[in-house]
């Protein structure tokens, strides 16, 4: 069984997974509204870092997050990270991106790499092995997790050490405000009034192994699956084609009834959210309460579906099922269980959903102590 040993975020809401948590329980939002920030010429809400506090000028922003909460994960093990038999997977959609700007000339421009940029991340840590990057759209944060499970269970490494991370920049920022994808308020998700998606910065790990047996206090990564729609260079699905089969293949044979609840995408744009409440419906899961992380932290690209996870395990092992901060009157076509408020739960099973563009998606099951 491909196991979680460790796992740490560093977002505009902590330096570490427990004031993530403790800040999303008590309805904390990072959002805030930025006017002229980069010099673009509309204002954007967003969850954002402060960059002062990076200070450590050989290496950019990305990778000091990266190195930050990958030392704090690994501080919670005793894994030789020079060891050949550990491998780091870095999930992000843009990296290094931000070195597009003329004015950023600090840094060679072969940063602006994806795979330099990990390359960078790994020497820090003495790690002999070359990095694998995962760069799909939305979907890699757990398609990153997909590609440890598998890499562990080929037995060629004992240890994988799985990184999300995006820091937003005018590039990206610009690049949403083309296709007027942002919402000029707090996003709301799965609401009726939602206006489309706020960005966000963030860096999160998760640690994994394989284990003949754990104990049940250990969460397990049960069941990945990705499926590709194509549907559209931006749009989703009309029929929620992709997601529907990722989330048949990860729930298997497991019933719906043993789900505490999906971690859906949730991005509050009006195509996105109606595809979820399609695919989740087909898949016969319209019964499982639904949630969003994105009205605490807004959309954080390639860190989201690690981020996400790790949240969702710490609501299963608080006996919590989060609330939707933003949502208020079902906005879709679809039946789902959603509410702004916490409920609880003694169920000990989650799927973490995610779309993309291009019509990627995925879908992850994770069981505490595994599935029974």
């Amino acid at each position: 069984m491909i196991v979680c040993v460790a796992h740490n975020i560093i977002s505009p809401l902590g330096s570490n997974s427990a004031e993530n948590y403790a800040a999303v329980k008590s309805g904390k939002s990072a959002l805030r509204k930025y006017d002229g920030l980069w010099g673009l010429p509309e204002p954007f809400v967003a969850s954002l870092l402060d960059r002062n506090a990076f200070t450590d000028k050989r290496y950019t922003i990305d990778e000091q997050i990266v190195i930050a909460s990958i030392s704090k994960a690994l501080k919670q093990t005793d894994i030789d990270v020079k060891s050949s038999k550990v491998l780091f997977i870095i999930s992000t959609t843009k990296g290094n991106v931000f070195l597009l700007d003329k004015n950023e000339n600090v840094f060679p421009q072969e940063r602006i790499r994806l795979g330099v940029m990990a390359r960078e991340v790994t020497k820090h840590f003495g790690n002999p092995n070359e990095p694998i990057i995962v760069s799909n759209a939305c979907i890699s944060g757990v398609c990153a997790q997909i590609e440890a499970m598998r890499y562990l269970e080929s037995g060629e490494y004992d240890y994988v050490v799985v990184c999300g991370v995006d820091v937003q920049s005018s590039f990206i920022v610009s690049g949403f405000q083309s296709f007027k994808a942002l919402s000029p308020v707090e996003c709301k998700p799965f609401d009726a009034n939602r206006q489309g998606l706020n960005l966000g910065d963030a860096a999160a790990t998760i640690i994994y192994t394989k284990k003949d047996k754990v104990n049940d206090n250990e969460w397990v990564a049960c069941r990945g699956a990705i499926r590709n729609d194509a549907n559209h260079i931006s749009g989703p699905s009309r029929t929620g084609e992709g997601s529907f089969r990722a989330l048949r293949i990860a729930l298997g044979d497991l019933e719906p009834e043993k789900l505490a609840f999906i971690n859906a995408h949730g991005t509050a744009t009006p195509y996105n959210d109606e595809m979820e409440s399609i695919a989740i419906e087909r898949a016969g899961l319209a019964g499982v309460p639904v949630n969003s992380m994105k009205g605490y932290y807004g959309h954080t690209m390639g860190a989201a579906g690690v981020l996400e996870t790790i949240i969702s395990m710490q609501a299963v092992d608080d006996h919590n099922i989060l609330g939707t901060r933003g949502f208020d009157t079902l906005g879709v076509t679809h039946p789902l269980v959603v509410s702004n408020q916490n409920r609880a739960t003694e169920k000990r099973t989650f799927i973490k959903l995610l779309s993309g563009f291009g019509g990627c998606n995925a879908a992850l099951l994770m069981a505490k102590g595994g599935l029974k």
